[in-house]
């Protein structure tokens, strides 16, 4: 059986999202038969995309919507890896100040376009944070929420291992 590639993309600015990816990479890289790439949305090429097997996209919420730099890694691997990775699964990573709907539902919507298959609902972990300060400020995702990124993570690899996704 060959190895197979779970690449997580991301972006963070104040440490919540880059937690919740390091905490899913830590569950995936415990399934020895997946290596695991995590990259910043800003380092992620259309190569990086076609030569995954799974995906797990993860973003704070900016004003509503995806991260500008997770929009800009969108932008630039959409066309080129359009038509080319049908089926292959992912799930989606939000942290949020309060919501976090809006971001999942955009990913679902690329997602959808390249036909991906979404293999869990988004983990949306919500910060509370509401005013400049706090919006702005370091955060520190509580174990129980960073157990769950872990759990998805590894859930993800082992799919992909046992060719089930």
């Amino acid at each position: 059986m060959s190895r197979k590639t779970l690449l997580i993309v991301y972006h963070s600015l104040t440490g919540g999202t880059r937690q919740m990816v390091e905490a899913a990479r830590d569950g995936a890289v415990q399934e020895s038969g997946v290596d695991v790439r995590l990259l910043p949305a800003t380092d992620a090429q259309p190569e990086d995309v076609l030569g995954a097997d799974g995906y797990i996209f993860a973003t704070p919420e900016n004003l509503a919507a995806i991260s500008g730099l997770m929009k800009d890694f969108f932008d630039r691997c959409y066309y080129p890896a359009l038509e080319r990775i049908n089926g292959r699964p992912y799930l989606a990573l939000i942290c949020a100040g309060s919501d976090g709907s809006n971001a999942a539902r955009q990913i679902a919507r690329i997602a959808t376009g390249w036909r991906l298959r979404e293999v869990a609902e988004p983990l949306i972990v919500c910060t509370h944070a509401q005013t400049p300060e706090a919006i702005l400020a370091p955060k520190q995702i509580h174990q129980e929420d960073l157990q769950l990124c872990r759990s998805l993570g590894e859930s993800l690899a082992s799919g992909l291992t046992l060719g089930i996704f």
